[in-house]
């Protein structure tokens, strides 16, 4: 039985381009003055915000740390000491008073900083509360407005 020869597909021939079917250098020039000008008004809108963000992370972070805190105290009657510190939630303390009842695995996975990384100050007993717990802000100095504010958390219950 004799082979078939298959019909071949019909080649394709290339159109010839048209002479103004290419981007033009002043169109692509008008882009970017376009893409420019957003960019000029949305960067400046857009830089403030992240310290602000932290900022809002800061506060979130000491709730947290506070709820750790009362839980200590629930288990051993006593929030920890400021020698002590924060480190007591992560790791069973060594400096007196020995929590009776520290929880197997701690209070927290580990010593919580902030969001600028910097170890948040922790005093007990505070000026008018059990405890003060706070972050210096951006600038990492005490004082200060915005960003740079403290972000503080006076809590606990009398004890």
């Amino acid at each position: 039985m004799p082979l078939r020869r298959l019909p071949l597909a019909p080649r394709r021939t290339r159109r010839p381009r048209r002479a103004d079917s290419g981007v033009t250098l002043i169109e692509m020039m008008v882009v970017l003055v376009i893409i420019g000008i957003v960019a000029a008004l949305v960067v400046p809108n857009v830089i403030g915000r992240p310290d602000e963000a932290r900022a809002q992370v800061a506060g979130a972070d000491l709730r947290t740390v506070a709820a750790s805190l009362e839980m200590y105290r629930l288990d051993n009657r006593s929030y920890p000491t400021t020698a002590q510190g924060l480190a007591a939630l992560t790791e069973a303390p060594t400096v007196a008073p020995l929590p009776p009842n520290w929880a197997e695995g701690g209070y927290l996975p580990q010593t919580p900083t902030d969001p600028w990384g910097r170890p948040y100050i922790y005093r007990a007993p505070g000026e008018n509360a059990p405890y003060d717990l706070m972050s210096l802000g951006a600038d990492g100095e005490p004082g200060g407005e915005g960003v740079n504010a403290d972000i503080s958390h006076r809590g606990g219950a009398s004890g």
